[in-house]
């Protein structure tokens, strides 16, 4: 029969999976897809950063899963489970085995508060907050802090948003400025990574945020131990010694006795739990050495299975775990399904490493950052639509824009299968 369908298995109801079943739909390519995502809510995480800020309704931030799926997708409302890529199955919790021609990849990643000790026992209670699992927790901590340590941090994994830790630090101390308690708070901003940010014109507008602030900024600060009873915080130092000193009381610098940990004492913190690929697609074949699905960053196909593609957070992928990276990800990796289907090959489309993460800076205000892989600060031209002539620098337009703009473009048109 030569007009028989293709099977196309997508695995994860997030971004990717949704934009890549409408997209795909609107083409009216001879292909039956399936989609298995066990979730009953489809988030719109971004907003999060906001919700955490008070800025912001979290009742908006999510829809039922039965609204996103398009009708004419086969919906498995089960959890995948494993892959027998040899025989192009995949096994889930209850539905047993499913086979497809080509499999897309796309589950996200999954929070791993057990990389950390005593993260999971200290999460989300008392003053220990994340925007990344209980936003509306963050902006209790905030609103009712009095004062003393703000500390924010980040693991040492690769994260959803890169930038999230740091926007919330900004937004809280713009709260306490407003309220009259920067004299009485002391905000810390440690990261394992090197620089604030990884393009340097980006990071250059960052710095005079942090000196705005008076924020105390620790670059190669990991965080390893959290003991909430006490409020107290371990980071183990992973720089050179040269560029680590200790306070003395008196207030003089003292390189001598630079330990390799560091205990910070904290009346708030914030923090992104570590992050990993699922379980199923961690103990899989699939993966790379680090545990992330193990794609060309091109093409986005599985480096040992033709017909397998992966995107979204779960990639193997040098660039930010980002929805504005899925929405560059999802035409490259359609494109070579589709050319695959006719021709056997994959077709010229490529993905560059496009990622843009919106830094919110304070309450209405924002620079937007847009890279790729050779972190290029790459703008979109339609910025100057909105008179943003030059994203690095903050603009409230941008604040308009992560707050009414991108949620409106995100459910209306990208989870609709419109080109944005």
């Amino acid at each position: 029969m030569h007009n028989k369908k293709t099977k196309l298995v997508i695995i994860g109801g997030g971004t990717g999976g949704i934009m890549l079943s409408t997209r795909l739909l609107k083409t009216k390519a001879p292909v039956e897809i399936t989609l298995i995502e066990p979730a009953d809510k489809h988030w719109y995480h971004p907003a999060w950063t906001l919700v955490g800020a008070g800025a912001y309704d979290i009742k908006k931030t999510s829809k039922p899963m039965s609204e996103m799926i398009p009708a004419k997708v086969n919906w498995v409302k089960d959890y995948a489970t494993g892959f027998r890529p040899e025989e192009n199955i995949v096994t889930t919790a209850n539905t047993g085995d499913i086979s497809y021609d080509f499999l897309v990849v796309s589950p996200g990643l999954v929070m791993d508060t057990s990389l950390i000790e005593g993260l999971t026992e200290a999460l989300d209670k008392g003053v220990v907050c994340s925007n990344y699992t209980n936003p509306e927790h963050t902006w209790d901590v905030i609103r009712n802090f009095k004062g003393g340590n703000a500390v924010f941090t980040q693991p040492t994994t690769p994260i959803k948003c890169g930038g999230a830790p740091q926007k919330i630090a900004y937004l809280a101390a713009d709260y306490f400025r407003m309220h009259n308690m920067s004299d009485r708070t002391k905000v810390t901003f440690a990261t394992p990574g090197t620089v604030i940010f990884g393009v340097k014109v980006i990071a250059d507008s960052l710095m005079k945020v942090i000196e705005r602030y008076n924020i105390d900024f620790k670059p190669f600060y990991a965080p390893i131990k959290i003991d909430g009873p006490n409020r107290k915080i371990t980071f183990k130092h992973i720089g050179s010694k040269d560029n680590l000193c200790v306070v003395n009381q008196d207030g003089s610098a003292d390189t001598s006795a630079a330990p390799d940990e560091i205990v910070m004492d904290y009346d708030m913190l914030h923090l992104a739990p570590p992050q990993t690929a699922p379980k199923f697609v961690k103990e899989s074949s699939l993966v790379n050495a680090a545990g992330w699905l193990d794609v060309n960053i091109n093409t986005l196909q599985h480096v040992r299975y033709p017909n397998i593609f992966g995107m979204g957070d779960v990639a193997a992928l040098p660039t930010a775990k980002t929805g504005a990276a899925i929405r560059k990800q999802v035409p490259v990796v359609m494109a070579n399904i589709l050319h695959m289907i006719k021709d056997k090959h994959l077709g010229k489309k490529i993905y560059e490493g496009y990622s843009s993460c919106p830094l919110v800076t304070g309450y209405g205000k924002m620079i937007l950052a847009e890279f790729n892989y050779k972190n290029e600060f790459t703008p979109d031209p339609k910025l100057k639509q909105m008179l943003i002539f030059d994203s690095t620098k903050e603009d409230w337009r941008l604040w308009m824009l992560k707050k009414y703009g991108l949620p409106y473009l995100y459910w209306n048109k990208m989870m609709k299968g419109v080109e944005v």
